[in-house]
């Protein structure tokens, strides 16, 4: 869940992992110092025991990547970055991290689908360009760990579709709770996810399943995607959050091997920013082609993702 906000600040050892404007409360366990930073659309925490940053994706619009999002995601990133490069001489500060979602029963959504309606009726490619650039920037910053030397995981509890599905794939391994669902549902409105489904699920099954999979439209269980080999770690409900200390717990040791395979398996299986940026321009020259049935149903898809997000937020509102 989301959480909540004190008046209190970090410890100045932690401070410059956040930036000056932090506020943080203290929860149980007691060392897991609990943040919302300046981002509008992110909540951040740091676990110092565990050396884990956690981030919570909650836009403050529908739940999908907003520009909004997509802007503080890039922040953060490059907060990240930073601390990475002004600590180069002092012990690692942040060995994993956890990119999750604070909506309840939702990872995310996807692409910003109302957006794509305005700027395709318009005829604009070079807006839908920009946005498809815009948030395939930071998924290749994921796959890459930031070029910080941490390990990076999705903690998917709810519905990851589309590029929501693609921003899971992006990082080195996803943790997903039993009645999580993901999948490319883009078809249905006669398109395919652009924001890196491909690339990521290519390395992963091979093309031929990964076409399969794109022009179903299908969603799988977390469950499946076990079994398939895209879920790495699957929790019970509820517990996802404590499978990933589990993990850290029993695996801290191996970290470093770890974290070598993981850059081992990037230079093998690479995945460049210029791969995903042609992709992406295959995707803007699609959306121009899609007839006005097609927008018919991605309007359809917009107002259900409006009234998930009218059950939530009330929800929300009452923790």
């Amino acid at each position: 869940m989301t959480p909540s906000v004190a008046n209190s600040e970090f410890s100045p050892q932690l401070s410059p992992v956040f930036g000056p404007r932090l506020a943080v409360e203290a929860r149980e366990p007691a060392h897991i110092e609990v943040a919302r930073s300046h981002y509008r659309n992110l909540a951040v925490r740091l676990d110092p025991v565990d050396r884990t940053y956690w981030c919570y994706m909650q836009p403050e619009g529908r739940p999908s990547f907003t520009p909004g999002l997509l802007q503080d995601i890039t922040d953060m990133q490059q907060s990240i970055r930073r601390m990475f490069t002004e600590r180069a001489d002092e012990e690692q500060p942040v060995r994993y991290f956890v990119f999750a979602s604070g909506l309840p029963g939702i990872y995310s959504m996807g692409g910003d689908l109302g957006l794509f309606i305005e700027k395709i009726r318009l005829g604009d490619r070079s807006a839908l360009r920009s946005y498809a650039h815009a948030a395939i920037e930071p998924i290749h910053r994921n796959h890459i760990a930031f070029g910080a030397p941490i390990i990076t995981m999705a903690l998917v509890q709810g519905d990851a579709l589309g590029g929501g599905f693609e921003c899971a794939l992006s990082l080195d391994m996803i943790v997903a709770e039993r009645s999580a669902k993901m999948g490319l549902p883009e078809i249905l409105f006669n398109m395919f996810p652009g924001m890196g489904a491909y690339s990521f699920l290519s390395r992963r099954i091979g093309a031929v399943a990964t076409e399969k999979m794109i022009t179903s439209g299908r969603i799988y269980t977390a469950e499946e995607l076990h079994e398939m080999g895209i879920v790495d770690v699957l929790a019970e409900d509820g517990r996802g959050t404590e499978a990933i200390h589990d993990y850290i717990a029993e695996n801290g040791r191996k970290y470093n091997a770890h974290r070598a395979l993981i850059q081992a398996r990037r230079r093998v299986n690479p995945i460049t920013l210029g791969e995903l940026r042609d992709v992406v321009d295959i995707w803007a020259d699609a959306c121009l082609g899609l007839g006005e049935s097609d927008l018919r149903k991605m309007m359809r898809l917009t107002q259900a993702q409006d009234r998930r997000r009218a059950v939530i937020v009330p929800t929300i509102a009452a923790e």
